[in-house]
């Protein structure tokens, strides 16, 4: 190609990328109301004030402060720990067992949660009192991070903040899991899920913890082991899966009283992690939450797993 024809295609790709940026939506000032939204059930759900949010799941919590509408919120469920003012608002109960009493009485404008929130007796509770709802659907895949931080926006009339929002948060996971991959080791991970003496659980395929150990690289044991979702701890499965680390929330880990605590249910103490106390703990949410900070989480639990990242400064 001539010279001349080269220049004209470059000066016609440097006018196509400033159109580009001239035409990306800018992030909205306020809500762009009333709303279109899809629910979980395949529902047209329109979303006509947003000046009272009640959030029915920590996850989607932690969205709606990081789009910029925290000052909107005046309900938060007890799973919600990220930022610290989601924490600070009024309290409704823990996502799976709700009321509808306590959430009403905060005057919603609109609600908003996924299917895990219920039970669904109290979703139709809220519905039936004139409360707009919307109860979008929950996934655990990675990529669920920038979906449901568009579908948030997307039913609070900020879509355009939400795009931008979901590019960066893609972008780092992506990152994130590139770095994994150069890791050399591959350990073997027991996700544990634990609530004192009355819940103590194994994670396998298709778990929260399933996700974010495959996209540091880890081994799941509980997968291995043909465990689908979490299963109540045994020690024979344990010994048999023989981790070399132990995965747990912190709030479980400190419900058992630290790591000598976890070190006393049976099975524990006999498996390499045991013995080595390698426990890795992170806060629930930053963990399991499945959001804007999940890059950050999957590039903290790949340093932790894989010490060799670190001495590379990868």
């Amino acid at each position: 190609m001539r010279r001349g024809g080269v220049a004209l295609l470059t000066g016609l790709a440097l006018l196509l990328i400033g159109a580009s940026a001239v035409a990306a939506p800018r992030p909205e000032r306020a809500p762009a109301l009333p709303s279109r939204v899809t629910d979980a059930a395949g529902d047209r759900i329109v979303v006509r004030n947003a000046t009272r949010i009640v959030v029915l799941n920590g996850d989607l919590a932690e969205v709606v402060f990081a789009l910029g509408l925290g000052g909107r919120v005046v309900g938060t469920d007890t799973s919600a720990t990220y930022p610290a003012a989601a924490v600070r608002v009024q309290r409704i109960g823990y996502q799976r067992t709700l009321s509808a009493e306590g959430i009403l009485s905060l005057r919603p404008t609109v609600v908003i949660g996924n299917t895990t929130a219920g039970p669904a007796s109290v979703i139709r509770q809220i519905r039936d009192a004139g409360v707009t709802t919307v109860i979008l659907p929950d996934d655990d895949r990675v990529a669920s991070a920038w979906q449901k931080i568009r579908n948030v926006g997307r039913a609070l009339g900020v879509p355009n903040r939400a795009a931008r929002l979901a590019a960066t948060t893609r972008a780092r996971i992506l990152a994130a899991q590139r770095r994994a991959a150069r890791s050399t080791t591959r350990p073997k991970v027991a996700m544990l899920y634990l609530r004192g003496s009355r819940v103590q659980l194994l994670g396998g395929r298709g778990s929260r913890g399933d996700v974010m150990i495959a996209a540091a690289r880890g081994r799941d044991v509980g997968a291995e082991l043909g465990i689908t979702g979490f299963q109540p701890v045994t020690a024979e499965s344990l010994v048999a899966a023989a981790p070399e680390v132990i995965l747990v929330p912190q709030a479980g880990l400190e419900s058992v009283g630290g790591i000598d605590g976890l070190l006393r249910i049976p099975g524990v103490a006999q498996t390499p992690a045991g013995r080595n106390r390698r426990v890795l703990a992170f806060d629930d949410q930053y963990l399991l939450g499945i959001g804007p900070r999940t890059g950050a989480a999957i590039r903290d639990l790949s340093s932790a797993l894989h010490p060799e990242l670190l001495r590379g400064r990868r």
